[in-house]
């Protein structure tokens, strides 16, 4: 058994240490003995999803935004809608779920045409929404750091990921991020995934499911990563 993952645009959108993300899916892959490979897809390249059991997108600000916008259009976001549409598991950050959406309309008023893989758009705005952040999901509470100045509007049939106990999240309506079949966005940054590993563990079984048939993963001991979550919700909740 084997996980395949794809980290699109690595060389622009990298920002606050996302990266963690995929090092947290290898580790625990490894602890349960399933092979793990990962391949980048930079600007400038097509992009073929076909054997992708999951793809990953981190952030990065409006300057990056722009940088790959053409690149995005042409080269990778009918790909991404064909594999989101097929099943294909996607965990996008930050500046990388707001691609996801139809559009962001930017600080300085211009509008980029995004991938379109989700029924959303995002507003920038000039003030920045930063700090520890908690919002509930069907996997539990999740603990994270936010620090995005866009504001993200949900279409009516588009689920969020979680609803906001403390902190912004995508608008300061209540709701974080968006799910919808095996894609999960997020504005969760710290890495998001290594002190939330029911989160963590979902999007594995998620993109495991999808090539292997339905996929039950043995459960790890977690204690590090419980502590480091308690540690985060207690101050939270205070």
């Amino acid at each position: 058994m084997e996980l395949k993952i794809i980290h699109l645009y690595p060389d622009v959108m990298n920002l606050y240490g996302d990266i963690g993300n995929i090092i947290c899916i290898k580790k625990r892959l490894q602890w349960r003995g399933i092979d793990c490979s990962v391949k980048e897809i930079g600007l400038g390249e097509k992009a073929d999803f076909s054997e992708a059991d999951l793809i990953f997108i981190g952030s990065g600000r409006e300057e990056e935004q722009k940088t790959l916008h053409a690149d995005l259009l042409e080269n990778k976001a009918g790909a991404l809608r064909c594999a989101a549409e097929a099943g294909t598991s996607i965990l996008a950050i930050g500046g990388g779920f707001e691609l996801l959406g139809k559009y962001i309309e930017l600080s300085d008023g211009s509008r980029l045409e995004l991938a379109g893989v989700l029924d959303m758009h995002t507003v920038g705005g000039k003030s920045r929404h930063t700090g520890n952040y908690m919002f509930s999901t069907a996997f539990g509470k999740v603990v994270a750091f936010e620090n995005h100045s866009g504001s993200t509007y949900l279409g009516e049939d588009l689920e969020s990921l979680g609803k906001i106990e403390k902190g912004y999240g995508n608008n300061g309506e209540g709701e974080e991020g968006a799910r919808w079949k095996n894609v999960f966005g997020s504005y969760g940054h710290g890495s998001l995934l290594p002190k939330n590993p029911a989160l963590c563990d979902e999007i594995i079984r998620a993109a495991l499911s999808r090539r292997y048939g339905e996929t039950e993963l043995a459960p790890l001991p977690d204690e590090a990563e419980k502590r480091a979550h308690s540690y985060m919700a207690e101050r939270l909740e205070k």
